[in-house]
């Protein structure tokens, strides 16, 4: 078979790929011989690479399951045989190959694919997924549902090794293995999850895959059973004794599954040979393949993190255009500076040191810096660990990440009252990546617990404030803060609190209408209080709200609260209850997102789609007026 075609820049016109252009659906594949699929292979890294280059999108997972993903739907019947992609990142190929080729251009575009695989969109997606270590869980399922039924389906979940550091997955593996299913578990090891992998379980497999020990007796494996006719029983005797000269129990075989590999998830003549022999066999079956993430395309190989996903590509003056500075950044810098004065401050993340910009934290606080892995719940505990004695921890998590460890954070923070600062990155819509990933729901969920601070900054520079003020706060507190540049308020360098729970006036109006704005969608209140005279506030703290002003406004003719959050539970119920428990009964126009979760696209566009930009703002408030003023 020749060797993989390597790309050194991503091609800026469509290539030719003529055997690929053969495949409209897996079946077409099935077709070929197998010392065709090399080409398809190549021909598929090549489409992938244009592709993305035009729409951006998750990159060099994808690129490294090229391989994996064109054996998998050769050597198994798809759709009728299920299979289940953990997070997604690496399904580009898979959606390449089950009739969405054409449509890749448009992943992550309004109306376009979506991001991850999605049951709505084409039967090959067997299950929704965005969030890590589900893979198994759900087609252990479909698995048992199968047995139930008398189905003769076949299931595979593909893990990545990063995804394989949660416990879900391994509550997963213990009761596969437990139920005796019929279920095949391909861990693709490419030693990353999107920031560089952490962790015991990662060490394991470095040792065993760099281990003299390994590559001698792989050798001598395949020196023995190259001669062989497939005996199953032989190989898996001769297997077995192979393994036991390098490793005397291994992991996945303790836990109760059939183990074999490593294998070059590169080599399609081993993936193919390996799939097909272990298709049928029953029970639980786990395959361990090696994989490069960005495989193919040198300058991923090289840095794997830049690559994990890429913006489309830009003309040269907009990629030279200077950027101002995220509210990444801005925690990034504070808890840099905060940690130069206090040295109780540590910092946890669940494998999101790039993501929540902690990397000059990571390198300066080494020490300090603590990066659990894709592993949530733990994050959470651990941080309430540390506030029992005399660390001040600062959990960095995106807010569709945090609802993974809720229980954590009732019952390991804020029962006993623990000082633990979440730092919420991605509050609010997330755009291309849609539903699965917005951060919508984190108020809700948090504002119900006792003792729990909640703050929304409006532009960078409360942003800083707002975490000192948090941080300061000697109990459970969070800082909720969207993704993106803000307005481009000069962030100041001082580390000073504001007054816990005080609002701000942003404008004065004529009184007849006060808007209570919170956190993204001040900016967009105060645009639309400039047509309408309205007063605003930024409210700064959903918990606690400011009394005096929620007590001053009870005079307007409309009170409208503004949030980039869901409605039900959100900070317009919040100011809702707290006028309800004092015994004001207020005309309250509460925008925020409607009960539906909302598709992906442009964060712009998906703001209008929901009313929360300025015009929808806007409008909303002069339909409500008008809905007041009685008929002649």
């Amino acid at each position: 078979m020749p060797h993989m075609r390597l790309f050194h820049a991503i091609p800026e016109t469509r290539p030719d790929t003529p055997a690929l252009d053969l495949i409209q659906a897996p079946q077409d594949l099935r077709e070929l011989d197998w010392t065709q699929l090399r080409q398809v292979a190549d021909d598929m890294r090549a489409y992938l690479l244009h592709s993305v280059g035009l729409s951006g999108g998750h990159f060099g997972a994808g690129l490294g399951v090229v391989e994996l993903t064109v054996a998998l739907h050769y050597c198994f019947d798809t759709p009728f045989d299920q299979l289940v992609w953990d997070v997604g990142h690496q399904a580009y190929p898979h959606k390449i190959l089950t009739g969405r080729r054409e449509r890749l251009p448009t992943i992550r575009k309004e109306g376009g694919l979506a991001a991850f695989p999605d049951r709505k969109e084409s039967p090959y997606d067997t299950f929704g997924v965005g969030h890590s270590s589900t893979s198994i869980s759900a087609a252990l399922g479909m698995a048992l549902d199968a047995r139930l039924t008398g189905s003769r389906r076949r299931h595979v979940a593909v893990i990545g090794d990063g995804a394989l550091t949660a416990g879900l997955a391994f509550e997963a593996l213990n009761h596969a293995a437990s139920e005796n299913a019929d279920l095949l578990v391909i861990l693709n090891d490419n030693d990353m999850s999107i920031s560089r992998n952490v962790g015991g379980i990662r060490d394991y497999l470095a040792k065993l895959l760099s281990s003299k020990a390994y590559t001698r007796s792989r050798d001598e494996a395949r020196r023995l059973l190259e001669p062989l006719p497939p005996l199953a029983q032989f190989a898996k005797k001769t297997e077995e004794h192979i393994k036991g000269m390098m490793s005397p129990a291994t992991l996945f075989e303790e836990i109760g599954f059939n183990y074999i590999g490593p294998i070059d998830g590169h080599d399609l003549s081993s993936l193919v040979t390996t799939l097909q022999n272990m298709r049928d066999l029953k029970g639980p079956q786990f395959l361990h393949v090696v994989t490069q993430k960005g495989c193919g395309f040198v300058p991923a190989e090289h840095d794997p993190i830049g690559y994990h996903a890429i913006s489309k590509l830009a003309a040269k003056t907009e990629a030279n255009a200077p950027k101002g500075l995220t509210y990444s950044n801005v925690f990034g810098q504070w808890i840099c500076d905060l940690a130069s004065e206090d040295a109780r401050v540590v910092a946890i993340t669940p494998a999101m040191r790039e993501g929540s910009d902690l990397v000059a934290f990571s390198e300066r606080f080494a020490n300090r810096y603590f990066d659990v892995a894709i592993a949530e719940q733990h994050a959470v505990c651990l941080a309430a660990g540390m506030a029992t004695q005399s660390l001040k921890p600062v959990v960095a998590i995106y807010s569709t990440f945090l609802q993974r460890a809720y229980d954590q954070v009732i019952h390991d923070v804020c029962v006993q009252g623990l000082d633990v600062t979440f730092a919420i990155d991605r509050a609010g819509l997330v755009g291309e990546d849609g539903p699965t990933h917005a951060g919508v729901y984190d108020i809700a969920f948090l504002r119900t617990l006792p003792g729990m601070v909640i703050a929304c900054p409006s532009d960078e520079a409360e942003c800083r404030r707002l975490l000192s003020t948090c941080y300061a706060h000697p109990g459970p507190s969070a800082v909720r803060y969207p993704r993106g540049q803000g307005p481009g308020t000069p962030v100041p360098t001082d580390l000073d609190p504001v007054a816990l729970g005080r609002a701000i006036q942003r404008r004065t109006g004529d009184g007849q209408v006060v808007i209570l704005a919170f956190g993204s969608r001040v900016a967009a209140s105060l645009e639309a209080a400039d047509v309408i005279n309205a007063t605003v506030w930024d409210m700064r703290f959903v918990k606690p709200l400011d009394a005096e002003v929620l007590a001053a406004s009870t005079s307007a003719s409309l009170i409208v609260t503004v949030e980039e959050h869901q409605r039900q539970g959100g900070a317009g119920s919040a100011v809702g209850e707290w006028f309800a428990d004092h015994g004001y009964s207020v005309p309250l126009l509460a925008l925020a997102l409607p009960d539906r979760f909302e598709a992906h696209g442009k964060h712009e566009s998906m703001l209008a789609r929901v009313g929360l930009d300025a015009a929808g703002i806007r409008g909303a408030i002069e339909d409500r007026l008008k809905q007041r003023i009685p008929a002649d």
